[in-house]
């Protein structure tokens, strides 16, 4: 027998040795999310929970997050959490609790060599949490202070998309921020929290993702380890509904200010799983790419009129989006929204950049995208697609995320994939289809409120002045600007305080 057929013969009994390897482990795979690099020296471990800031009792805003807090910066039945510290600081490792809308992902990394203290620390937190009391005060006090200071004082951009989303998911689920209301957050209870981790962080309510060098013992170990978690079953939450937005709404933040936040949007109805997202994410692209200084949005007003540092634009949700470069993971939502943030402008041009922003906005609604445009922006994506996961834990959040859409394949790939079979005219019916420009919720956090109101109601004129020169064609441009009409009626616009907000 030659060398050629004794290796077929070998391979052909390997494969089923493998496969039923497998089976043996008595693994539901349809709660499997692996991602195997033999060439990795370090491990991706993500458990990602089906519960959300979404799964918040009324009255108790803030218990998803204050639960996942103290999973991973509370003790547990064999460490306190200085000691969890002490333990990971030599391993160079860390893990976290990522809570958004809809996902809750545990997740941490460690080098191959250090899996078993890791592993260790890393199951003991998710099955024998302690729950102290000590532990539960400190960290409700933590999101009271965001809620109270930090969100509110620190950063007018975060405070701005906060409110921005309030107001178009009022009356649903997704209606408070991530951390909860103040009075939800005073309303919890200890028990609350011990409740809470049983009723979502369950034995029937998970999916397991690892990634990198591990072998198959890993995963069956982890699963098994999981099953001592509490009984419960698989936690479903019908998919909010927002209400339907009349005209342009706008909500002024009164208060004092240096520069003015905006942001404006409204709910779309696509994900990932659709078949127009591809087109749609490509005209969202040429018009405001995550910091992308190509992106037409930032042109009109940071590069041509100097006003900003950045104007930008989505069609998912992108949290925390100052800190990042890329778009995250593990933010799946099944409501999205498209969504203009445009960052701090002089207060004497908040009414204009406005309406450059909306008149832009309007322009590839009626016109779509030129033929040069397409062109360029599918070149780039291309290429840039690639560098939205360069590490395996990215990858691994990438394929959880493909589970949670229910995507046939992978969203990486695809998205590479559909740059080179996309047209401009499907770009351009998605965008005719998905985006407009009549229908609106409009915030600004601002000083001046009433003065900003009656200006907007009013359609009054909003001359700009520049402290440097501009080009005539910007000059020219800017005519038509100062004039560009936004129907807003006066009573469809609300001022709030800054101090009664997320109450």
């Amino acid at each position: 027998m030659n060398s050629t057929k004794l290796l077929i013969i070998l391979f052909l009994l390997i494969q089923p040795l493998s496969v039923a390897m497998t089976n043996n482990l008595n693994i539901d795979n349809n709660r499997l999310v692996l991602l195997p690099v033999k060439s990795d020296p370090s491990i991706s471990l993500k458990i990602w929970f089906k519960v959300g800031s979404q799964n918040d009792p009324v009255g108790k805003e803030g218990l998803a997050a204050l639960t996942a807090q103290m999973l991973t910066e509370g003790g547990t039945t064999n460490n306190s959490y200085d000691q969890i510290l002490d333990k990971l600081f030599p391993l160079a490792a860390s893990y976290q609790a990522d809570l958004s809308t809809e996902m809750t992902v545990f997740e941490g990394r460690t080098h191959k060599d250090n899996l078993d203290v890791y592993y260790s620390l890393f199951v003991d937190q998710l099955l024998n949490p302690n729950f102290k009391e000590e532990d539960f005060n400190r960290l409700k006090n933590n999101l009271l202070n965001y809620l109270n200071t930090t969100l509110k004082y620190s950063s007018d951009e975060e405070l701005g998309k906060a409110i921005l989303y309030n107001e178009i998911f009022d009356g649903t689920r997704y209606a408070h921020v991530l951390q909860g209301t103040i009075s939800g957050l005073n309303n919890l209870t200890i028990d609350d929290v011990k409740n809470f981790y049983k009723k979502y962080f369950n034995r029937n309510n998970f999916v397991i993702g690892v990634g990198g060098g591990y072998d198959e013992k890993l995963v069956k170990k982890l699963w098994t380890d999981l099953q001592k978690l509490p009984e419960g079953e698989e936690r479903k939450v019908e998919v909010p509904s927002p209400k339907k937005i009349e005209g342009l709404n706008v909500t002024i933040v009164d208060k004092n200010t240096n520069a003015t936040a905006i942001s404006f949007g409204f709910p779309i109805n696509i994900l990932r799983n659709h078949s127009d997202w591809y087109a749609l994410a490509l005209a969202n692209s040429w018009f405001g790419e995550h910091r992308n200084s190509s992106s037409h949005l930032y042109q009109v007003i940071r590069e041509q009129r100097g006003l900003n540092y950045g104007d930008y634009s989505y069609i998912e949700n992108f949290p925390l989006a100052g800190r990042r470069t890329k778009p995250p993971t593990n933010v799946s939502r099944r409501q999205q929204i498209f969504e203009v943030w445009i960052r701090p402008v002089p207060n004497d041009a908040k009414h204009f950049t406005l309406r450059a922003a909306v008149r832009e906005l309007e322009k590839i609604v009626e016109n779509g995208l030129s033929q040069d445009a397409f062109d360029q922006t599918r070149k780039f994506l291309q290429k840039y697609v690639l560098h939205y996961a360069s590490t395996t834990s990215e990858k691994l959040g990438y394929a959880i995320d493909d589970k949670f859409y229910g995507m046939n394949g992978s969203h990486l790939k695809s998205f590479r994939d559909a740059m080179s079979k996309v047209t401009l005219e499907e770009v351009n019916n998605a965008i005719k289809k998905h985006l407009q420009y009549e229908n609106m919720e409009i915030v600004f956090v601002t000083n001046n409120g009433q003065k900003l109101k009656d200006d907007l109601a009013a359609n009054a004129p909003s001359p700009i002045q520049y402290s440097s020169p501009k080009a005539q064609s910007i000059l020219d441009e800017d005519k038509f600007i100062v004039n560009y009409k936004l129907p807003i009626k006066m009573e469809k616009i609300e001022i709030l305080t800054v101090e009664d907000l997320f109450k």
